[in-house]
């Protein structure tokens, strides 16, 4: 068997992404993609790698999740987030987590360490504590945006169809060069949603899905419009039809928005290596790495290329 070509894709969300975030979005993306990759190079797993470029979105506050969160009504951040294995299907999930630094780190934990495959608030955070994960303050995951936002959300003449366009979400999907891939998703869910509300992240087949025989994706977008499609399972399904990564993409994308409104983003991976990063939406932050050459963008159309040499070079020297 010839070695499979590692590929990791990335994604910060879709969306809106305002002017000033921009570079601090692409920056993100493309620091996870490179670290993903480094896993990869290292003939590490495709699980090792899409946790590793998710926990790597987590830790930046440019995006919704982990630190950089949303916030729930209450004004606190609950967190879901999925992970899954292509090789047999195994995954594991968490929702409405609070407290907690890297939820993916949880849900990988939730895969390997139970029988289950999704742990929900207050039983999340036991088994947290069990594996040793420590609790940090919920207020070292609020930044200052997160919180005037929210604020502003709750207003009496605040437009809640006006935030709901900011749908950060962060996922990757990869392929290792034993031809396996994987598909991990995190996010803070939705800006002032119900304290309790679980969204499409932490839904298998919806926020993510991941199987061998066909690819991996993972998703962004509004939330309750993914979960009505199953859209990630619902791109997988295309795959199996025949179609390449890009057409099963823009053809679920293109149904979700004609059947019940819903605008979004997908990260795919086919099992023959084929990549597509598509979006409904206006922007969304991706980024790839494949045949050590880093592609990322945030405009519909628009595509830079650049060495992962060059790539690093400048990462150290501050992007």
């Amino acid at each position: 068997l010839g070695r499979m070509k590692p590929v990791i894709v990335v994604h910060g969300g879709a969306g809106r992404i305002f002017k000033e975030r921009e570079e601090g979005c692409l920056a993100g993306v493309v620091r996870a993609a490179l670290r993903g990759y480094g896993v990869l190079k290292q003939g590490g797993s495709a699980v090792d790698a899409v946790e590793e470029a998710v926990r790597s979105m987590e830790d930046d506050p440019h995006f919704n999740a982990g630190c950089g969160s949303v916030l729930n009504e209450k004004g606190e951040v609950e967190m879901d987030a999925i992970i899954m294995d292509g090789k047999n299907l195994d995954s594991g999930a968490v929702s409405a987590v609070k407290c907690i630094a890297n939820p993916i780190k949880l849900a990988r934990l939730v895969m390997e360490k139970t029988k289950h495959m999704l742990l929900t608030d207050h039983g999340a955070h036991l088994f947290a504590q069990a594996m040793g994960i420590p609790e940090i303050p919920g207020e070292k995951l609020i930044t200052e945006r997160s919180r005037e936002r929210w604020r502003k959300n709750l207003e009496p003449d605040s437009n809640p169809e006006e935030f709901q366009k900011d749908l950060g979400t962060v996922g990757a999907v990869a392929i290792d060069s034993e031809g396996n891939v994987a598909c991990a998703t995190s996010t803070g869910g939705l800006s002032n949603k119900l304290i309790g509300r679980v969204g499409d992240t932490a839904c298998i087949g919806s926020g993510g899905y991941a199987d061998n025989h066909s690819g991996a994706t993972s998703t962004t977008g509004h939330g309750e419009s993914i979960m009505k499609v199953v859209l990630a399972r619902l791109i997988l399904y295309h795959m199996e039809q025949g179609m390449s990564p890009e057409v099963a993409a823009d053809t679920a994308l293109d149904y979700m928005k004609t059947r019940v409104g819903g605008l979004g983003g997908v990260i795919v991976v086919n099992k023959a290596g084929e990549w597509a990063a598509r979006f409904s939406t206006k922007q969304m932050s991706w980024a790839t790495v494949k045949d050590d050459n880093l592609h990322y963008g945030i405009y519909a159309g628009e595509k830079h290329i650049k060495s992962v040499d060059e790539a690093l070079a400048s990462e150290r020297e501050g992007f």
